[in-house]
């Protein structure tokens, strides 16, 4: 593994949110090239611009420095999907918006999405419990949308909700890792579309039948 660049200033005094961003941003840069266990907290410090001391005066450790990156970075999914089902009250608009939020959610030039979806350090309990607040809460607000408005038992509504989510997280990575000639946007409609096909099939609770 190639050593990464220091590109950071030193001298620099920052407020301390600034600081703590700062140092967030270039742990996030280790952690997503090299992994956890390969990362140093010199090379955090290295990459910051900033001495190790410094580092540990904003985080006591290297698995707490790692703990408030996969909390800042579940917290951004799951306000995303939050966000794509209130954007609109059209539900076929709801699936295209939320596996849009996937997409871009894996697509963000940082990587951050490894950090949720490929953690080498699962088998520790507080990444596996964060990453899976994080997964149920995606799919309990989907769930919401789906118990409103066909009026399925919540557990009905959370499998189905489990599945789009799913569907949505594997399809995004499979893209990303593929990088075919689809275009993300168009990757996310058609995984859109399948979705659609599938949960249109319930039907509204307040539907007349024929």
């Amino acid at each position: 593994m190639t050593a990464i660049e220091d590109t950071r200033p030193r001298g620099t005094r920052l407020p301390r949110l600034a600081r703590r961003q700062q140092l967030l941003g270039a742990a996030q840069e280790v952690f997503v090239a090299q992994g956890y266990h390969a990362a140093a907290m010199d090379d955090i410090a290295e990459r910051a611009g900033v001495s190790k001391p410094v580092l540990y005066q904003h985080f006591p450790g290297k698995l707490e420095l790692y703990l408030a990156l996969l909390d800042q970075h579940c917290e951004a999914l799951v306000q995303a999907v939050r966000d794509a089902l209130a954007s609109t009250t059209d539900n076929k608009k709801r699936v295209e918006a939320t596996m849009t939020a996937y997409f871009q959610f894996v697509d963000n030039a940082g990587g951050a999405f490894r950090l949720v979806f490929e953690s080498d350090l699962t088998n520790e309990e507080a990444v596996r419990e964060r990453v899976e607040r994080a997964t149920n809460a995606c799919a309990e607000a989907v769930s919401e949308v789906i118990a409103e408005d066909t009026g399925l038992p919540r557990d009905e509504a959370m499998l189905l909700a489990v599945g789009l989510t799913g569907m949505a997280h594997v399809t995004a990575r499979y893209w990303l890792a593929t990088k075919g000639s689809i275009p993300r946007d168009a990757a996310a409609q058609l995984v859109a579309n399948l979705a659609w096909r599938g949960i249109a099939g319930f039907p509204r609770k307040d539907d007349t039948p024929r």
